[in-house]
């Protein structure tokens, strides 16, 4: 039996390993793009100064996600005294709440930009390139705090015979199951969570409608005109919508299969582990969705296809 536990462990500790490699890649191209493209023209818009924060942060959720995950399925929790055990979940927390704030901001920014000049926004199209900094630095901040408060919280329900993350975690000397501290959990993460996940989904299906609007507005001129390229705008919303949507659909079954987790006195071994790989299937996948954007030149991402 412990043979067959490790050869599990090993295969997860391997995928996540091959995640956590092509995540980091992917992302340090798609922020070394950004930065020459900061430093050569000195400026860049405002969905691109979003699009490099949520790099940054994803990367962060990449590496500590990576560390952690490694460390409760090879058993290298020894590796960690409990200070460094903290910070990396620290970072891992920030990584994932700033992920999740950004894709948040870059899918309302979007909705707003390209509303029609009728609509509600039309008197916030002028306003909201002018905040967009202020808005990602605030969400940075505020989540800097609010995760120096608790550095994680845990479903109180995870069977603590099989080799999870609880483990390292344990090994930090930092799990609280106090209601006070659940409290302030749900009040701080779950529901700013929630919140920005209906933000999103609202965002994204108001620029399906604009979208749809515009393409039966034009389609007359398509039609007498031999070019059917798209403009900069459709293809850069096209992008933001298939970066929300990968968002939304891989958050909501990570929330399931954890609620699944939080419910059942004794998870089966695959319900416990899987979540750790869908968690870190948006860092890794956002640099290559942005990638298809015309913006970003294909050598970024050519060594993938090499």
């Amino acid at each position: 039996m412990n043979d067959s536990v490790d050869s599990r462990n090993l295969a997860i500790g391997i995928i996540i390993l091959s995640q956590s490699t092509v995540g980091v890649l992917g992302n340090l191209s798609l922020l070394s793009y950004y930065v020459i493209r900061c430093y050569s023209e000195c400026t860049l818009k405002p969905t691109d100064w979003i699009l490099t924060h949520l790099i940054i942060a994803n990367s962060l959720t990449i590496l500590s996600g990576g560390i952690l995950h490694t460390m409760a399925l090879f058993k290298l929790k020894q590796f960690f005294n409990n200070f460094e055990c903290k910070l990396i979940l620290y970072v891992h927390r920030l990584g994932r709440c700033v992920s999740v704030g950004t894709t948040c901001l870059l899918s309302v920014f979007q909705a707003t930009i390209i509303s029609p000049s009728n609509s509600c926004c039309k008197n916030l199209k002028a306003k909201v390139p002018k905040y967009t900094g202020l808005c990602i630095f605030f969400c940075w901040v505020l989540y800097m705090v609010v995760n120096s408060i608790f550095p994680v919280y845990l479903y109180s329900k995870l069977n603590r015979n099989n080799l999870t993350i609880e483990s390292v975690f344990h090994h930090c000397g930092i799990i609280d199951r106090s209601e006070i501290t659940g409290s302030l959990y749900t009040a701080f993460i779950v529901i700013p969570e929630v919140l920005f996940s209906f933000l999103m989904a609202w965002s994204s299906s108001s620029m399906v409608l604009f979208l749809h609007r515009h393409k039966e507005q034009t389609k007359h001129i398509h039609s007498s005109n031999v070019s059917h390229r798209k403009s900069p705008e459709s293809r850069a919303t096209q992008n933001i919508l298939a970066l929300v949507s990968t968002f939304l659909t891989f958050y909501t079954l990570s929330s399931v299969l954890q609620g699944f987790i939080a419910l059942l006195s004794d998870p089966s071994w695959w319900l416990v582990n899987i979540p750790a790989i869908i968690s870190l299937c948006f860092p890794t996948l956002s640099p290559f969705i942005v990638s298809r954007a015309s913006t970003v030149p294909k050598f970024c991402f050519s060594w993938m296809r090499n």
